[in-house]
This record gives C-alpha cells, sequence and structure tokens, in this order.
C-alpha cells in the first residue's frame, strides 16, 4: 500500500502518532512504514541517534530528549518496552486521555488488511525474517516488512511494499507478539529465555503455543524440527481440531523439509523437488533460517527457483556475524548473540570461518537476570573459544542484582579473565590473535564499539586496518 491509498480502519483511528522511543530499531520500524503510508509521525529519543535524522528526511517531526511539550497535536502515543511509566511523555499523554499503545500494537494496526508472516522463536527470528523478504523480493514481490535489526541488504530495517505481504519480526521478550493476527507462522525454536518476564521456561513454552493458535485454519505454521521446543509445539498443534496446515524442517529426516547442509552448498527437499540454498552466512542455524524463510516465501507466493537462487546474494543484517574489518591478518566479527544457544552458533560459524586458526572472543553478559539464569551455559558455550574476556554485565532496563557478575560466567572457564578495564580486555585479545584467526565480540550491549578498538590495537603493531569487505561472509 502507497500514500495515496486508502488506510486501513485500524491505522487510520490513529491519527497522528507520536513515538516515546523512535530510535530504537523496532520503533523506528513501525515509524517508517507508517510514514511511507501516509501517516502524520512524530518522535523523541534520549540521544540524538542515526536512525532519527532519517526518520526526519522522511517527514517525522523529531525531538532529542524528552519533555511533555514533544507529544504536541498528537493523536497516538506508541511506547516500547524499555520506556518507563515516568516517562514524560507518557506522564503527558494520560493526563491528556490520548490513545497509548505498546509498539506491538501500533505494527498490528500497520499490518491491518495484510497477509502477515510473523517470524518468532528465541532465537534466529532476525535473520528468517530477513531472508523470507528478500527471498520475495528476489522472487520480484515487493512485501512490506518490519524487523529488528538494520538490513544493509535490504536497504532498511522496514519498508512499505506494494504487494499485500508483509514479514515481521515477532518478538517474544514481553509476549507482544500475541497481539498479531498472522497467517503464516516460521517458529524457529522455542527455549526458556526472559524468565524476568516469563518466571518459568513453561509459561515461554505456554506463550509460544498461544501464538501459534493465533493462525488460522487456512494458515501456515512452519516449526524448526532440529529444536526440541519448536518440534513439541508442532506436534501439540497438530493435535488440535481446528489446527493450521503445520509443516517442519530441519534435518531430521522425518521432517517435512529436509535440510541437508553441507558448508560448501546446502539442498533443501520438499515435496520430492530438490531446491539449491546457495548461503554466503556460515553455519548450520543459518542453513535452517533459510529452509523455513524459503517456505514461507514460497506459500506466499514466490517462485521457487528465483526465491532460492537469491540467496546467493544475501549478505545478512547488522550485529549477526558481520564482518568490522581486517587488520595484520586477523579478521574481526561482531555479532548480538546474548543467549547460550546463540553464543553456542555464533563460536560454530566463528570456527567454521576460522578454519584450522583460533578464536578470539570479547564477551558481554546482558542483563542481570539472564547472567543469573545461565552463567554456567555461557561459560560452557565460551569454552569453545581460544581466548575469553568478559565485560561487565550490560544492564539495559534492569537495575543490579546483588551478587550478580560478570564472574558468574568466568569462574567456570580456564582460559577466560573478568574485564571490569575493557582496554585492557582488547590489548589482550589484540597481543594473542595472529593471522588468520578470527576475533568475535559477542553480546546485545556496547560490546558492539570494541570492534574498531580492537582492529586500531591489531593494527598499531601490524598492517593498516583494512575496510570492510562487501564480499565478506555476514549474519550468523
Amino acid at each position: 500500500m502507497t500514500a495515496n491509498q486508502t488506510l486501513p480502519e485500524e491505522l487510520a483511528e490513529l491519527g497522528r502518532v507520536h513515538f516515546v522511543g523512535v530510535g530504537g530499531v523496532g520503533m523506528s520500524a513501525v515509524a517508517r512504514v507508517m510514514l511511507a503510508r501516509g501517516v502524520p509521525v512524530s518522535g523523541s529519543d534520549a540521544k540524538d541517534l542515526p536512525v532519527m535524522a532519517e526518520l526526519a528526511s522522511l517527514g517525522a517531526r523529531i525531538a532529542v530528549g524528552y519533555t511533555a511539550a514533544n507529544v504536541g497535536d498528537a493523536d497516538t502515543v506508541v511506547r516500547g518496552s524499555a520506556i518507563r511509566p515516568d516517562n514524560p511523555e507518557l506522564v503527558e499523554a494520560s493526563a491528556r486521555g490520548l490513545r497509548i499503545l505498546h509498539r506491538s500494537e501500533a505494527l498490528a494496526a500497520v499490518m491491518a488488511g495484510s497477509r502477515v508472516i510473523a517470524v518468532a522463536g528465541t532465537h534466529g527470528k532476525t535473520t528468517t525474517t530477513s531472508m523470507t523478504a528478500w527471498m520475495l523480493r528476489g522472487a520480484g514481490l515487493d512485501p512490506s516488512f518490519a524487523i529488528g535489526a538494520n538490513v544493509p541488504a535490504l536497504g532498511a530495517n522496514a519498508a512499505a511494499g506494494e504487494t499485500d505481504v508483509f514479514v515481521a519480526e515477532a518478538d517474544e521478550s514481553d509476549e507482544s507478539f500475541l497481539n498479531y493476527r498472522p497467517l503464516t507462522e516460521v517458529i524457529t525454536n522455542v527455549e526458556a529465555d526472559h524468565l524476568d518476564h516469563y518466571g518459568t521456561a513453561d509459561a515461554v513454552h505456554a506463550a509460544f503455543d498461544a501464538f501459534a493458535a493465533l493462525v488460522p485454519e487456512h494458515g501456515l505454521v512452519l516449526a524448526c524440527a532440529d529444536d526440541p521446543g519448536a518440534l513439541a509445539l508442532a506436534r501439540r498443534l497438530r493435535a488440535r481440531a481446528d489446527a493450521p496446515r503445520v509443516l517442519t524442517y530441519g534435518t531430521a529426516q522425518d521432517a517435512d523439509l529436509v535440510v541437508h547442509f553441507d558448508p560448501s552448498g546446502t539442498e533443501l527437499a520438499w515435496e520430492g523437488r530438490t531446491y539449491a540454498l546457495p548461503l554466503r552466512v556460515p553455519g548450520l542455524h543459518n542453513a535452517l533460517n533459510a529452509a523455513g524463510a524459503f517456505a514461507a516465501a514460497v506459500d506466499a507466493g514466490a517462485d521457487p527457483e528465483r526465491a532460492a537462487a537469491s540467496l546467493s546474494d544475501f549478505s545478512g543484517a547488522a550485529r549477526r556475524f558481520e564482518f568490522k574489518g581486517e587488520a595484520g591478518g586477523v579478521r574481526v566479527f561482531d555479532d548480538y548473540a546474548h543467549h547460550p544457544t546463540e553464543v553456542r552458533a555464533a563460536l560454530a560459524a566463528a570456527r567454521a570461518v576460522a578454519g584450522g586458526h583460533s578464536v578470539h572472543v570479547l564477551f558481554q553478559p546482558h542483563l542481570f537476570s539472564r547472567t543469573r539464569e545461565f552463567a554456567e551455559q555461557f561459560a560452557e558455550a565460551l569454552s569453545a573459544a581460544d581466548t575469553v574476556r568478559v565485560m561487565d554485565i550490560y544492564p539495559a532496563r534492569e537495575d543490579p542484582i546483588p551478587g550478580v557478575t560478570s564472574e558468574l560466567v568466568t569462574a567456570r572457564l580456564t582460559d577466560a579473565a573478568y574485564a571490569p578495564r575493557v582496554d585492557r580486555a582488547v590489548a589482550e585479545i589484540a597481543a594473542a590473535a595472529r593471522p588468520g584467526d578470527i576475533v568475535l565480540t559477542v553480546g546485545a550491549g556496547d560490546v558492539t564499539f570494541q570492534g574498531r578498538e580492537l582492529l586500531a590495537a591489531l593494527a598499531a603493531g601490524s598492517a593498516s586496518v583494512q575496510p570492510s569487505s562487501p564480499e565478506a561472509p555476514h549474519d550468523a
């Protein structure tokens, strides 16, 4: 839908929309699609982030810092989960009786009237959502999409397409994905996470069951058979009298779509046909992500041959095994992994890229509660690296928990060190790295900014830093 077309009722009734925390990647995605559809948008954030200038160039009224005056003439105010209730703009909106929506509710309004493909999972949803949108485009379709990361290959984290297909990353962290009404779902995996919200692993699984139950009988749920949680969900869903179509994908021979993974070339067998998946992004987990994305795209109308072939040009989403540069023969990558399973997958990809060379990791735990719950599993995952330095915990939305520090992780590792001084950790990793090695910054916090510091440290005693290559592998 374009700006000159009639807005669906759910979107039109929002009027002028103000985003509190518009610089967040999820918030900016919704704002970007609303602007493209002709909705008047304003927004604010605590910091002046680059995406805010992009939104301003698209017609949004943007402010830096939170004040009641920023709400202006808005009819609807949109907030993210990280915005505290005492934010002056939320207080102002409440005092004036304005409609206040969670980001997911705003995205649901944007998706109204579309054939929605929603991608959910504890891990892999960003990459899988990106791949789905990419293959639809590669097959000549033009979907709308909203993704929880910047995707250089797609040009942005969101867009309003010309077709009625809308691909959305569905965030499970606070159960807000239950606000969507998808026709198709891809469920990459179901594991315990976000226990600060859910409390128990059983509650996480129950939320995913409720999410899958949103799909109508004529819809489709695609679940990864290699993940025990997703496979169990698929089996429970199939037992329902009102179940939609359910297809599984994975390396197991009894999956509906069977993935034959090989680093030199991945194939997918489906309904008597075999499709080559020419992946640039490394790792079995990405082959599985591609299989789920491929099935969703084809079911939405994409030509399978064109969709599969387009993967050869897919370079990944930002911060998913993203190549940052090379110095002294050492390549530096950055990955958003912040759950033990994700860390394990990132290190497996790093090992594959490094060949017989060493892998060195600078890790930053994300959230005190997650570190408390998964310290042992983080240590186990990090043990696959040759050198590990662990920064202080990135708190995000949480206050400190007494006794919970990064030393809960390092105490369980023999070849690792707690790194309260990041500059020292950078120097130590750079000193340990040799030509051919891989250095990986890992975590959902500000560890991402240490990539340039590592490159500078590597370059100081060796060759000059080489710029990022468009042919380098991305995304994990």
